[in-house]
């Protein structure tokens, strides 16, 4: 049985996790999930002191054996349905941070995708937003 998370947790959760599945969490990731803490008005009543405990309590559920499973059936249950996109544009943000979306990020954007059931036009319009936000000058 898994652990009750709260909606916070399970944000940062999502952050965290699209951070670590290519085995490495940089650190442009971290940076972006920090500032996003700080700014976002649903993490105004967070405690960001709390934020290096959460992302490691998601790291250790992580690293045991259907920990990526176990991750997201707590998001899930810990998520009402209207912060579903939220946690997608989250997951997107980060992803997007360092200016390369791998593989394994990939999948685990197919995998949120597939646990809240997102609309199609939702979803190209945060990525979208993502890659307007994330854009540079090209040389």
């Amino acid at each position: 049985m898994s652990q009750m998370i709260n909606h916070h947790q399970a944000l940062i959760y999502v952050m965290v996790t699209i951070s670590a599945v290519d085995r490495s969490m940089n650190d442009e990731e971290f940076a972006r999930i920090g500032s996003v803490i700080r700014n976002l008005p649903i993490f105004r009543d967070f405690d960001q002191e709390r934020l290096l405990h959460t992302a490691r309590e998601c790291g250790d559920i992580l690293s045991e054996d259907g920990g990526l499973e176990a991750v997201l059936t707590m998001v899930a249950d810990a998520l009402p349905d209207y912060l579903h996109e939220t946690a997608y544009a989250l997951a997107v943000e980060v992803a997007a941070a360092d200016l390369s979306v791998q593989q394994e990020e990939l999948r685990f954007l197919q995998m949120l995708r597939d646990r809240f059931s997102l609309d199609k036009l939702v979803l190209a319009a945060i990525e979208r937003g993502a890659r307007a936000r994330h854009a540079v000058i090209r040389t």
